[in-house]
């Protein structure tokens, strides 16, 4: 459906659910971690659904927007990461990886509130269709870049959210020497996508995933 819109409406479909995605993942890190007795990102105004606080100019507007414009069809990016200081935690490696966990699941509850959105514009279509088309297109938008953000960063590239996860399963010199590997993260995220190995990985858990949160959403 997507393509049938021209380069500036398919901005205006994907600004606000990109924004929001990238924005709540980082609050969910934060919000959880308070409640495990970190209150860094509170204490630096980080705890707010403001997305100037947590813009990332790279991430979060000029990788989802250079994306969008070649058309590939994969979207993703990132804000700037939300400070959590695990000595605050009464169990750091456990607590941390359920602080990794709330991003991505954050994104896949705003993926369910995204395909009602879409649900609703499907049920007004006869009705509307001015009103319905704009639920729908952002909806599947909303869909797309929030199952993206959840299974990417589940993947395990530290510093990726999967990594802190499998870091809180790893015996703590296997999960030492794993994390070892951050500063090689972005590079190795990069050359992934370069190479489209990261669509191949991608391709077919976001299918069966799209596929789900579509028929919630009727279409």
């Amino acid at each position: 459906m997507m393509d049938e819109l021209t380069l500036l409406q398919r901005i205006v479909v994907w600004i606000l659910p990109v924004i929001f995605a990238i924005t709540v993942h980082e609050v969910a890190h934060g919000w959880v971690a308070k409640k495990y007795g970190d209150n860094t990102a509170a204490m630096l105004g980080r705890l707010t659904l403001n997305p100037v606080k947590h813009i990332d100019m790279f991430g979060t507007i000029i990788i989802p927007g250079l994306l969008l414009i070649s058309g590939t069809g994969f979207i993703f990016g990132w804000a700037k990461p939300v400070p959590v200081d695990a000595r605050n935690f009464k169990n750091p490696l456990r607590d941390m990886a359920i602080v990794a966990l709330a991003g991505p699941v954050a994104n896949l509850l705003m993926a369910v509130g995204w395909a009602l959105i879409a649900r609703l514009g499907v049920s007004i279509h006869a009705q509307s269709e001015a009103i319905a088309l704009p639920l729908i297109y952002t909806g599947i938008a909303g869909i797309s870049i929030n199952l993206v953000l959840a299974l990417l960063n589940l993947l395990p590239i530290p510093p990726l959210d999967g990594s802190r996860i499998l870091t809180g399963i790893l015996p703590r010199y296997w999960a030492w020497q794993y994390n070892r590997l951050e500063r090689f993260g972005f590079i190795i995220l990069l050359v992934l996508l370069y190479t489209r190995v990261l669509n191949l990985i991608l391709e077919y858990p976001l299918y069966f995933a799209q596929q789900v949160f579509f028929s919630i959403a009727g279409l």
